[in-house]
């Protein structure tokens, strides 16, 4: 792994591992969806990429979740497969998040910001509960990591790298 790598968050297969078609890697990637994560992996047509995993902030059912945790900023993560050279380009997308009556309102985060990002949103909060208890009403934990392993374990699995894009084309 050479320097570049780190710094782009590029992962390489194992040696050995002959690689899948396009179709079974993005069929590979789209299978880490579940309706009980808090993202969602789903076809990127419509913005000119092939696939786009990205936190279920607008899903009705988890952006009260989202809500409560107060998140300020969210993160997609925008992929093209290239068949030609077995390979999964990436580059996050961090976003603004504001709540306006409880229904989340994105903006694309000013801070000019192209690469791959690490980060974490966590907290808790206690009050009484509606057995008239007082206890932990909700704790959560939003990570990157929890979007980009799956994806990652997907892609490597296939034979194919994961190249995190910080300068060129995607």
């Amino acid at each position: 792994m050479g320097l570049f790598d780190i710094f782009t968050g590029t992962k390489r297969p194992e040696d050995g591992i002959a690689p899948c078609s396009a179709d079974d890697v993005r069929n590979a990637i789209l299978a880490i969806n579940r309706p009980t994560a808090p993202f969602v992996i789903r076809d990127g047509a419509d913005d000119g990429v092939d696939l786009i995993a990205e936190w279920r902030i607008v899903d009705a059912r988890w952006y009260e979740i989202f809500a409560k945790a107060g998140l300020a900023k969210t993160f997609r993560i925008l992929m093209r497969l290239d068949a030609d050279a077995h390979e999964v380009r990436a580059v996050d997308q961090e976003w603004e998040v504001s709540w306006r009556a409880g229904t989340p309102e994105l903006s694309l985060a000013a801070s000019g910001f192209r690469g791959q990002k690490s980060s974490v949103e966590f907290g808790t909060a206690y009050a009484f509960t509606e057995q008239l208890e007082f206890g932990q009403v909700y704790n959560y934990r939003f990570t990157t990591r929890e979007l980009k392993t799956p994806i990652h374990e997907a892609v490597l699995g296939s034979g194919w790298t994961y190249r995190g894009v910080a300068f060129g084309k995607l």
